[in-house]
């Protein structure tokens, strides 16, 4: 007589290869199989370590001037990780020494009132930000070729509204945060990115667009890169960002080649 199996499987695992969420696990008598309960384990523990890990923001910064980016790097109000997890309004605002280095180093690498300005911030993942932040830089170059004479900030303990901060401290006209988002039990690398027209403080999420879960294994760098040209291009012709936009990116007619969509969007 053969034995009963020790996991009972569940009639959805099929899907599994549809997914990376956690369904379909299956059981052992009342409990979750052993492997799964560890598995939950490990992703719990690299979700909680890409909170906690700094952003080595000088290898960023030396990979982007390979890849013929120049970046200044400025830090939030917010002394450390511990400061920054308890404190997320001193993550919105720059240290007084950043504001400074903005205003005197930023005129002699960029032109000033640049019409684009892009921050890799850490965020909530850290490791979002070193694995996918220069990736997509490259992956928008097809789309704006002039996109290496735009600033770069590289923003440590930031959050998302920090972006508004340096786009007005830089003069721009748009702002793009690609920032770590929280991550998930299966997604501890997440990128996000904000698009926001005419940044300064004080505005507020209705204010700005978001694209969200940027990683190979969510939404691919060219097609983010092709949704951010998208709502660029619609903040262009409608002179704001926000609720008003919308990313119709999926439904609209295709972009035009990237010359053209160049050409059309010459101002940046």
């Amino acid at each position: 007589m053969s034995k009963p199996a020790i996991v009972t499987p569940d009639p959805w695992q099929r899907l599994q290869a549809l997914t990376r969420a956690r369904i379909a696990l299956g059981r052992s008598g009342v409990s979750l199989p052993t492997r799964e309960v560890l598995r939950f384990g490990a992703a719990h523990a690299q979700a909680r370590d890409a909170v906690h890990q700094a952003l080595d923001v000088a290898a960023l910064q030396a990979d982007l001037q390979d890849a013929g980016f120049a970046s200044l790097a400025v830090h939030s109000q917010a002394a450390d990780r511990s400061v920054y997890l308890r404190r997320p309004d001193w993550g919105r605002s720059l240290a007084p020494e950043s504001t400074r280095l903005l205003r005197e180093a930023a005129p002699a690498l960029w032109a000033p009132r640049p019409r684009l300005a892009l921050v890799l911030a850490d965020g909530l993942s850290s490791l979002a930000t070193d694995s996918h932040g220069l990736h997509m830089l490259q992956a928008l170059l097809p789309y704006f070729p002039d996109l290496r004479s735009q600033p770069v900030i590289v923003a440590s303990q930031a959050r998302v509204a920090l972006g508004d901060e340096i786009g007005h401290l830089l003069g721009a006209e748009h702002v793009v945060m690609m920032i770590g988002e929280r991550p998930g039990l299966s997604s501890p690398d997440s990128l996000g990115l904000y698009l926001t027209a005419g940044p300064r403080p004080g505005l507020t999420d209705a204010q700005r667009n978001c694209i969200s879960n940027v990683r190979p294994e969510g939404l691919s760098y060219q097609d983010a890169a092709r949704k951010l040209a998208f709502l660029i291009a619609g903040a262009l012709k409608l002179g704001r960002t926000g609720v008003d936009l919308k990313d119709d990116s999926d439904t609209a007619a295709p972009l035009p080649a990237p010359s053209g969509l160049h050409s059309s969007l010459a101002r940046l």
